[in-house]
């Protein structure tokens, strides 16, 4: 007979297996080559998080659009955009333009004056491709597009999306239901094969264009994660399912995929083809071993190669899957040719196993440790990591 004692001993079992993978190294374990803000400097000496040309607060948003750069990272918390037109080679290189504040100095949400064509509140996703720059403004519930990377300094966007101009600032335009024209705290954006993609985080679903829009207010082409455009629920108003999510944030498009973290229910969501049809199902999830489960790290307190808590960003770089685990303060890796459900990382970056978890790995930063990474964005053989709660943007390069 199997006694409740017994049961609960099982469990207790269970929920503290370590896991024993051997993880592989994918970034360099000299850590990264190249700093930029952070608390800490080179010779150890405090930075303070007051603008600058230098510093960062709390920078949730990164992408790198050449392996020479330029480079732009959202300054979440200083509510602007940095640009540093060329890769920095070195340790805290000041960014070259700006656009969201005056100057390096200033901060406040929309500089402290009216909405406009080049403000920000809390900028939280940047993609960028062929010369197209499109930033997810999150709480003033917009996406900005230029067509042309900026060449100075508060150069105004040229389009706006989930606003009918650049003056709205009201989540879903005011109204009380979403539609395919609005959005409410989008914090993911993506650029791919011709198409933008946006989470639309407050309205729990995906928005899709398939063309790259050029008037203001554009409506979406495509709704994943609700049936309709006017249905904001959590996971749809139903328990957690295939085709509902709860906080999609980050997106990548590997091979004609579509992949989008759904950091509310601890999982990623994957479309083996990109949908055509609005509430389109997913294929499997990474993270947990069925659509029902949401728990973090599966209701452990370690986390294992199959495991994750609020996972953020999603990058795709030499044929792997970059997932920033963003609770457990590290990045995994999977290979894109054995995705399926379930299936185990077979990377590891920041910590020293698959069991392992913790802000810097509960010590002080370091070189080759993170703090609640929120995206990641590679070219060649860097990728460029928001390692948001360090308050810097790491160039880390690929192991040898």
């Amino acid at each position: 007979m199997v006694t409740s004692a017994a049961i609960v001993s099982l469990t207790r079992q269970r929920l503290h297996a370590r896991d024993n993978h051997v993880p592989r190294r994918f970034m360099s374990a000299s850590g990264a080559r190249v700093i930029l803000g952070g608390e800490v400097t080179s010779d150890g000496l405090v930075q303070s998080i007051v603008p600058s040309a230098r510093t960062l607060f709390g920078p949730r948003g990164v992408c790198l659009a050449g392996a020479n750069g330029p480079l732009f990272v959202c300054d979440t918390g200083h509510h602007r955009l940095l640009i540093w037109s060329r890769l920095p080679s070195e340790d805290q290189v000041p960014a070259d333009l700006l656009i969201g504040q005056a100057d390096f100095s200033r901060e406040g949400r929309n500089a402290k004056s009216d909405i406009g064509p080049a403000t920000f509140n809390v900028p939280t996703g940047v993609a960028a491709a062929d010369g197209v720059l499109a930033v997810a403004d999150a709480w003033n519930h917009r996406i900005l597009i230029w067509y042309g990377y900026p060449l100075r300094s508060n150069q105004p966007a040229d389009v706006v999306l989930g606003q009918a101009d650049f003056t709205g600032g009201l989540a879903n335009r005011g109204n009380s239901a979403p539609y395919d024209n609005t959005l409410n705290w989008c914090y993911g954006v993506a650029i791919a094969n011709g198409k933008l993609i946006v989470c639309d985080t407050g309205n729990r679903r995906v928005l899709v264009w398939n063309e790259l829009p050029k008037a203001n207010g554009t409506p979406a082409d495509l709704v994943l994660g609700q049936k309709d455009f006017t249905t904001r629920d959590d996971n749809a108003g139903a328990s957690a399912s295939a085709l509902g999510m709860r906080w999609p944030h980050g997106i990548a498009c590997p091979k004609g995929a579509l992949v989008i973290s759904d950091a509310g229910n601890n999982r990623v969501m994957v479309w083996r083809c990109f949908p055509s049809v609005c509430g389109t199902p997913s294929d499997f999830v990474l993270g947990q071993d069925d659509f029902a489960r949401v728990d973090h790290n599966r209701t452990a307190y370690d986390p294992s190669s199959s495991a994750m808590s609020m996972p953020y960003g999603l990058a795709v770089w030499d044929d792997q899957l970059v997932v920033c685990d963003t609770a457990n303060s590290r990045l995994l890796g999977f290979e894109l040719d054995e995705l399926s459900m379930d299936a185990p990382a077979t990377g590891l970056a920041a910590q020293h196993g698959f069991a392992d978890k913790g802000d810097n790995r509960w010590c002080a930063a370091s070189r080759d440790s993170l703090c609640w990474p929120y995206d990641a964005s590679p070219s060649s053989q860097t990728l460029a990591i928001a390692d948001t709660g360090n308050n810097r943007i790491l160039l880390w390069e690929m192991a040898p």
